[in-house]
């Protein structure tokens, strides 16, 4: 079975591919973004920005990430926003999807 962290082009992972399009998008230098940060409270990145960075991730990966469900989840308290907005989190669920549109 091929390993699920790998980027679209096969050269880097799912963490650094997505902390790549963060620090691009943002004023967050790439050395700062761990797989342990919360990209709204850590890296300070507001909800309009994170819109941005989603829309990216999702032409990247050719997926379509939930966030509107996300949001509602967190918002409701069905689910801690740490599930979604920590980087380590966030790209299982990135591969995650990739997987499945792949299945």
């Amino acid at each position: 079975m091929a390993s699920s962290d790998a980027s679209p082009a096969g050269e880097a992972s799912t963490f650094e591919t997505v902390a790549k399009i963060i620090s691009e998008m943002s004023d967050v230098p790439l050395e700062e973004i761990t797989p342990e940060s919360h990209a709204i409270t850590d890296l300070e990145i507001d909800s309009l920005d994170f819109f941005d960075v989603v829309f990216s991730i999702d032409k990247t990966f050719g997926i379509q990430i939930p966030l509107e469900a996300w949001m509602e989840e967190v918002n409701q308290g069905e689910t801690p926003a740490e599930e979604y907005f920590v980087m380590k989190n966030l790209c299982a669920h990135i591969d995650r999807l990739v997987a499945e549109k792949a299945a």
